[in-house]
């Protein structure tokens, strides 16, 4: 495109968001020209075309869709724009797959700030370029003031599952050993702490962060892991009910072998908040069998979003699939499904 047909660049300063930047005519653009592509730049979006056409590798195709409405925008370890990748990358990830390319749509509310916008494209745009993957193509709306928050951002990702990997929700088979991949709980309680304006002595920031380089080293070291799932919405116990339930089996977990860290705990305390329902935005459960778990585990902790890595419980028969606890004070719990909305707009 040749930018010289705009007579006058785009106040990413002072200017904000309005109609027009919607309407398909020169001032939307002039949006996505000098907002979106020049930070996105790739050999798909230069193309200018209205889908992106690109070759595969050999390997079962995974696709994944993830709408980002997070309240606040900008948090302490991150912001809409880098959650907007990383939560589709992670999706994708989860099928023991390598993400290879992302779409981006963007709802806007009239009156939004352009240095804003510019802030969450660029941070977009790093953590694609961080985590390898192309934002090769998207979609621009406008809606009219009091329409809308601000930003909403949906990303899908496209990426490749080698051949002899089956990772999959209903493969959890009684005597599997459990792992989490560290602390849960603080993207939650970063998001609500900033949200409540609470101090406290340690930063509390989000976890976020694209997994699919720790599970490339998961799977090489163990091609036979049965399940992932990175407990987001919900946390830790609301994905491995959902684990128990795909794959019809129970599962016990050890509450002191589940790591949080005393800043997190101390803030759910003091919200009311339970961390093991409290999302998480860069952590990953994984289920395999037990004769490879410590196999797994070191391989976890040998990398850096896996330090805090831990064997949690196990996977066993029950014909109600139950998710139960160990309590640290030595007797037993169900631990259910969430109910309600514990953490509203968190993702």
């Amino acid at each position: 495109m040749n930018r010289s047909r705009f007579p006058l660049q785009l106040d990413t300063r002072h200017g904000s968001v309005d109609m027009t930047h919607g309407s398909g005519g020169r001032a939307m653009a002039q949006l996505i020209e000098e907002l979106f592509v020049s930070h996105f730049d790739n050999e798909w979006l230069r193309q200018n075309n209205d889908q992106a056409a690109f070759a595969t590798s050999p390997g079962r195709m995974v696709m994944s869709t993830d709408g980002h409405v997070i309240s606040p925008l900008f948090f302490s370890g991150g912001d809409i724009g880098s959650l907007a990748v990383h939560g589709t990358v992670n999706d994708v990830a989860m099928s023991g797959a390598k993400p290879l390319y992302l779409s981006a749509a963007f709802i806007l509310e009239e009156g939004f700030s352009l240095r804003d916008l510019k802030q969450i494209v660029v941070s977009m745009a790093q953590a694609a370029k961080a985590a390898g993957v192309a934002i090769v193509t998207g979609d621009t709306k406008v809606v009219e003031k009091g329409k809308g928050d601000g930003i909403f951002i949906t990303t899908t990702g496209v990426g490749m599952v080698p051949d002899g990997v089956r990772i999959s929700g209903d493969r959890a088979r009684p005597g599997d050993a459990i792992l989490i991949s560290g602390c849960v709980g603080d993207h939650g309680v970063a998001i609500m702490s900033q949200r409540e304006n609470l101090t406290f002595k340690t930063t509390i920031e989000s976890d976020s962060a694209a997994l699919h380089g720790l599970v490339a080293d998961m799977v090489a070291a163990v091609p036979d892991i049965h399940c992932l799932r990175d407990p987001t919405r919900g946390g830790l116990a609301t994905t491995l009910n959902e684990l128990a339930s795909q794959s019809g089996v129970g599962m016990w977990l050890d509450e002191t072998a589940i790591p949080v860290k005393p800043q997190v705990a101390a803030a759910c305390e003091l919200l009311g908040l339970d961390p093991l329902y409290v999302a998480n935005e860069g952590k990953l459960v994984a289920i395999c069998a037990s004769e490879v778990a410590e196999n797994l585990l070191t391989v976890m902790r040998a990398h850096p979003l896996g330090r805090d890595a831990a064997i949690i419980g196990e996977v066993r028969e029950d014909e109600h699939c139950f998710v139960q606890m160990r309590t640290t004070f030595g007797g037993s719990r169900i631990v259910d499904w969430l109910t309600g909305e514990q953490l509203p707009r968190i993702c």
